[in-house]
Parts: C-alpha cells; sequence; structure tokens
C-alpha cells in the first residue's frame, strides 16, 4: 500500500504527481503487462543478450 504524505496546504495535483511516481517505482504496471503473455526462457534470454550487446556498442561508440 502506498502512503503519500500530504502536507498542510499542499496543493491537491503536486500529491497526485507524487502517487503516480512512486506507483511507476514499484513496477505494477510493468509487471502486469509482463504476465499477460508468457515468453519461453529462451526467448527472454536471447532478448537480454540483445539488449547486452546493444549496449555495449553503444559505449563503445560513446567513448570513440
Amino acid at each position: 500500500m502506498l502512503i503519500i504524505p500530504v502536507k498542510e496546504g499542499e496543493n491537491i495535483e503536486r500529491a497526485l504527481k507524487k502517487f503516480k511516481k512512486k506507483f511507476e517505482r514499484t513496477g505494477v504496471v510493468r509487471e502486469l503487462r509482463a504476465r499477460q503473455q508468457y515468453t519461453k526462457p529462451s526467448v527472454e534470454r536471447r532478448e537480454a543478450m540483445k539488449k547486452a550487446v546493444y549496449r555495449v556498442k553503444m559505449q563503445e561508440q560513446f567513448e570513440a
């Protein structure tokens, strides 16, 4: 459960913004979307490898 302390006289929009940011950091929506569709472990590993290769390429390009 998320608890957002709201100070007296604080704008409700600001409190709502804090709530949204905290909620996004929990990763609930991301996990929900991931659970909607099953991906095989081999596919997950392949995707992770692709991301790692991409990251290394970008680092090399940035350093050069």
